[in-house]
This record gives C-alpha cells, structure tokens and sequence, in this order.
C-alpha cells in the first residue's frame, strides 16, 4: 500500500525570519564582530575613521590656509595701492603741488601762527608767505650775482685746472700720451657739433619743463594760501563727510599722519641747513671757487636721504679738482665722508628720531623704491611718505587699546 505522505513544511510561515531580516542580522553580527556599531559610537563620542569618499573635502594644512589667506589680501592692497599710483601718476602735476603746498604749510604755519595772535589770520598768513617768498628769491639773486661775479675768473681757474690735469694724468702711475687727450678732447667736440640740434631741442623741452614748475609751484602757492589759513577747518568739514564708525579712526590717523610730517619737513630742513653750512665753510677754508652755489646745492640734495649730500659734494669734487688741482680734491672727499658721519651718527639720530622712526635699510629702499617709480621726485617723497603711513599705523593700534594682542 502506499505510504502516506507527510505534510511538507511551508515557507510562508510567518514566524520565519524573512530574507532582508536575515540581511539585517548577518551586518548587525559583523559590526559586533569588528567592535562597535555606528551608533554606539556616535552615543559614545568616539569618531570611526572612513575612508574618504568621492565627495569629502581634501585635508589643507593650517599654515597653507594662513599664508593664502595673508597672500589674496596682500595682492588686493597691492592692487589697491598700485590704482592709486597710477592714478597720481597721470596727474603728478597736482599731486607735486598739493605735497609742496603742505610742505610750505609745515614750515609756514607756526610763523603765520604766531604773526596771528597780533594781527589778523588773513594778514599773518600774507605777511608770511610773502616774506618767504622774497627771501627764496633773495637768495638765488644772490647765487647768480655770485656766479656772473666771478665768471671770468672761473674760466680762467677751469682752463688751468685742466691743463693741470691733464699734466697729472701724463705723469706716473696713469702715463697717459698727450694724443689720448687731445683724441678724447676732439671726440667731445664732434659729439657736441653733430648734436647740436638734438642739444637744441633739449633745450626747448626744457623751456616747456620750466613752464610746468612755474605752474606747479603757484599751484603749490595758492593751495597753501587756504591750508595756512584754515586747514584745521576744512580737515573738520572732511571727517563730518565721513559715516560715524570711521570718524574716530579717521581723525587719528589724520593728526599722527600731520605729526609726523610736519617733524619730518622741520628735521629735514634742520639738517640741510647744517650740512649746508659745513660745506660753504670748508669750501670756503680751502678757497674753493662758487662757494654759495655749492653750498645751495648742498642743501637742496640733503633732501634726498642718505643719497643726496654725497652726489652734491661729488660736483664740489669736480669743481675742486679743476680749480685747485687733486690734493684739494682728495681733501673735498674726505669731506664727504666726515659730513656722511656726522648727518647719519649725529643730525638724523638727534633731529629726526622722535619724527621718524625708521631703519636705515628701510630709509634706503624706500629712496631707491621712489627713485625708480618717479625720479627725484619720487626719492624725495618715498621717505616722508613711508614715515607718515607707519605713524597712522601705530597711532591706529595704540587707539585700539588693550584689547588689541601684544606681539
């Protein structure tokens, strides 16, 4: 008979697990297995390491952050500073005499100040530029008086001057042949008669250069007509255009930057001064012809910083050399260096270090920074400028007070 069949089991039982909870379960064993789940973790405070996937950001070091955060903003002021240049460059006219309107303001106004408290403001500030106005002009009557005074004995001393050195350079240890001189002598003559026109035309741009520093300088007159007068008022009426978060800092930026200027225009006037008196006097010792015009050209180059005196003592050099022969000469450049001393170890320290604190490597790269952006120009104003953006930056951080961190 056959055998009864038994009833096979269902799959379908509900009590069996089914086969995503069977997935469920076999992950659930192996996070146990590897030690603890995500979830723990996440209760416990503990990070498990992953590796980084397609979307997680690269790690960056923390010094790379900081060095591109200072680089992107270091170009901005770069550019910032560069558009301003720029901008002063196509309008240097202008901007040379708003600077030579505040530099006759620094040195002009403690004279119109103290004319004013017996006369009138408007009066005092006449009386003032006028008389230095005449002085100035008094003075370079005086060069030129000097110079048509002793013009026929100057050609006499140059002529034998340099016929005396022309002996000196035949002589030991340079032996030069007299036919050397005179080729070099006539080479100068062509260059000078196939150039003439060229030489010519120099000469008429340079008419139309002195017809740009007439303009400038009675720009720079009639601007400091009002900054002698009431530059006080207009800084004022300045700030109150300003919003009232930025009037404060604006203020004390404004009164260091003024400070620092006006102590740097009175040091540097001091100092030029002397060197200028030292040098007409030991010209004077050593009967050197065109004293006063060396003298004043002494003291128009000590306004370039570090760079100046010596390039004027170098043409007293040459004057010394052609009039009174080579031990005259050495002894004039023996003078440069004695000057050199004693405006760098004694007259700058004592004059202008309270105005202008600044190293000397950074006084030398800002003069040659300035010379080759602008010229003279730029070498006379590269170290006043420097100055006073550093004072507005010191005076800014002494404002923010103790809460700003000590280096």
């Amino acid at each position: 008979m056959p055998r009864p069949s038994h009833p096979q089991p269902d799959n379908t039982d509900p009590g069996a697990p089914s086969e995503g909870r069977r997935h469920r379960i076999r992950a659930a064993s192996r996070r146990a297995l590897r030690g603890v789940s995500r979830p723990a973790a996440r209760n416990t405070g503990v990070r498990l390491a992953t590796a980084p996937g397609p979307r997680d950001e690269p790690r960056v070091n923390a010094a790379l952050r900081t060095v591109a955060a200072y680089a992107w903003r270091i170009l901005v002021v770069g550019a910032v500073v560069y558009a301003v240049f720029s901008v002063l460059g196509r309008f240097h006219e202008v901007a040379t005499a708003v600077f030579l309107g505040l530099v006759v303001t620094a040195v002009l106004r403690p004279v119109a100040d103290l004319l004013a408290r017996r006369t009138p403001r408007p009066l005092a500030v006449a009386v003032a530029l006028l008389g230095s106005i005449v002085l100035v002009l008094g003075v370079l009557s005086l060069v030129g008086e000097t110079v048509a005074g002793e013009r026929a004995g100057l050609e006499r001393e140059f002529g034998d001057g340099l016929n005396r050195i022309e002996h000196w350079l035949e002589e030991p240890p340079f032996r030069l042949n007299r036919g050397t001189l005179d080729n070099v002598r006539s080479h100068v003559g062509q260059y000078l008669s196939s150039h003439r026109s060229a030489l010519i035309s120099t000469a008429v741009t340079g008419l139309g250069r002195l017809v740009e520093v007439v303009t400038v300088i009675a720009l720079a007159l009639f601007c400091s007509v009002f900054f002698i007068h009431s530059g006080d008022r207009q800084w004022k009426w300045f700030c109150d255009q300003l919003p009232e978060t930025a009037r404060t800092r604006v203020a004390i930026a404004g009164r260091a930057a003024w400070r620092t200027f006006t102590g740097y225009t009175h040091g540097i006037i001091l100092v030029a001064a002397t060197n200028a008196v030292l040098v007409g006097l030991a010209l004077f010792a050593l009967g050197v012809p065109l004293v006063l015009p060396l003298a004043l050209l002494e003291f128009f180059a000590a306004f370039i910083p570090l760079i100046g005196s010596p390039i004027a003592l170098a043409v007293a050099t040459v004057v010394a050399l052609a009039s009174k022969g080579p031990v005259v000469a050495a002894v004039v450049i023996a003078l440069i260096v004695v000057i050199g001393q004693i405006e760098g170890h004694l007259l700058h320290p004592l004059v202008m270090g309270w105005a202008v604190r600044l190293h000397p490597v950074v006084v030398a790269l800002a003069v040659i920074g300035g010379a080759i952006a602008a010229g003279v120009l730029g070498a006379v104003v590269a170290v006043p400028l420097v100055s006073v953006v550093w004072s507005v930056h010191q005076a800014l951080r002494r404002a923010r007070g103790p809460a700003y961190p000590k280096a």
